[in-house]
């Protein structure tokens, strides 16, 4: 299909209504829309494996005990033989609903298969940085924003998704792969570092800083000799505002 299907996607909900109003929210979190999303379910071959899968369903328990609200977060995947398939369009669909219902601020993480156009997203389709920006744009307006892509070259979204309301974290530069996507992993190796910090990381920042040095260590105990080097992009608003954003986690 790919892209033509996807661009009328895209336009269709760029059409949409803009981020609703709400009240003043009491938390730190309150009011922020978070997305996790697996956007592919194969391995390099093709067949199917679950570390994408596992990936969706660990970040997305680690953001909740992080303080991210459950109601306010959507979490898919894109394999169709799931037991009850999203499709691409319906995932673009629920986060463009949630970040309508909570406009205090957005994180959106996606796991997938990369490449220099952009990532795999669902059987027959690619997100390129140019869409991913305009939905972002779409989604999350001027609010504080979180976009961390774990996919190979997922570097190449760094530039298209800068802005001084902007946090973004990738898995690997635009010119490097990333690592663990086989049958054998229960995670891609950046996903499970995210996982691994989130345990005990006190904010975004904290979490981006541990998630590298995690990856630079796994690479270097697998002797990779062309590392990834996970990318981070921090706007001149979010330098002041992520240090306030201090993760809940429950009795903390």
């Amino acid at each position: 299909m790919g892209r033509g299907l996807l661009l009328l996607i895209l336009a269709a909900l760029l059409a949409g209504a803009g981020p609703a109003c709400g009240q003043t929210p009491a938390g730190r979190f309150d009011g922020w829309a978070t997305a996790v999303i697996a956007a592919d379910w194969r391995d390099g071959g093709g067949q199917p494996i679950q570390a994408f899968d596992n990936a969706r369903r660990d970040v997305t328990r680690g953001f909740i005990e992080a303080g991210l609200p459950r109601e306010a977060l959507v979490d898919h995947s894109l394999r169709p033989d799931a037991a009850d398939p999203v499709t691409a369009a319906e995932a673009l669909r629920n986060v463009t609903d949630v970040a309508a219902r909570a406009p205090r601020g957005c994180l959106l993480y996606f796991t997938s298969h990369g490449s220099p156009r952009g990532i795999v997203f669902g059987p027959d389709a690619i997100l390129e940085p140019a869409d991913m920006a305009n939905l972002v744009r779409h989604w999350c307006g001027t609010r504080p924003t979180v976009v961390i892509v774990s996919a190979c070259y997922s570097g190449v979204f760094v530039n298209a998704l800068a802005g001084p309301n902007r946090m973004v974290l990738t898995a690997a530069s635009r010119e490097r792969t990333s690592f663990g996507c086989g049958a054998e992993e229960t995670y891609p190796w950046f996903d499970g570092c995210v996982i691994e910090t989130l345990q005990a990381a006190t904010d975004f920042l904290a979490l981006a800083a541990g998630t590298r040095a995690c990856v630079a260590r796994k690479e270097a105990a697998a002797g990779v000799t062309v590392p990834s080097e996970p990318q981070l992009f921090v706007g001149a608003e979010m330098q002041l505002r992520l240090p306030t954003l201090r993760f809940q986690r429950s009795g903390g």
